[in-house]
């Protein structure tokens, strides 16, 4: 059974297992659990995989889940009402998952926060340190912004980079506060 916490930006590291076949009733403690942990990354794999399809997700949204045996439990912060929606009905289609606990909260609507947003999109990501973030599909630093408030959250590649990512967002005009939320990737 696999608990935790899993963020979009962080690689998975899936553990390569070989498992000869062994009938349910001679099966040890240790290959059902092998068997079990195999499974349980195979579900995240794919749970990941149908939320970063979903087709609004953005850079100015954060989806989160929590996998606890065949239960999920979506978390993070979205600017569309129809994403939280989506996000359930994706994952709930997945083989193995028995049920879902749909906790996105729905960002509150503000053309100010939107035009914090774009101010932070282009502080962050026009950097020519930070913009190597921004080339993929989806980028990898996500930009919450909740009446006034900030939070940056994904992966980097080093504390530089995170301690970047922070000053440039600190400098936007009209930022209350900052929460730098992302985690370095240790490839190492």
């Amino acid at each position: 059974m696999l608990k935790g916490r899993v963020r979009f930006g962080i690689a998975l590291t899936a553990i390569s297992l070989t498992i000869p076949v062994i009938t349910p009733s001679r099966m040890t403690d240790g290959a059902r659990a092998q068997r079990e942990t195999k499974s349980s990354q195979n579900l995240v794999r794919e749970v990941r995989h149908q939320l970063l399809l979903l087709p609004y997700y953005s850079v100015f949204d954060n989806l989160a889940f929590k996998v606890d045996g065949d239960h999920l439990t979506l978390e993070g912060q979205v600017t569309r009402p129809t994403l939280k929606s989506d996000a359930e009905a994706a994952v709930k289609s997945i083989e193995g998952v028995s049920g879902v606990a749909n906790n996105i909260e729905v960002l509150p609507p503000s053309p100010m926060d939107d035009q914090l947003r774009h101010a932070l999109y282009r502080a962050i990501y026009g950097d020519a340190v930070l913009s190597k973030y921004g080339w993929s599909s989806m980028p990898s630093i996500h930009i919450i912004v909740k009446n006034g408030h900030v939070s940056l959250e994904g992966v980097v590649d080093s504390e530089a980079d995170k301690n970047l990512a922070g000053l440039r967002a600190n400098g936007v005009p009209n930022v209350f506060e900052v929460k730098n939320n992302l985690v370095v990737n240790d490839k190492r």
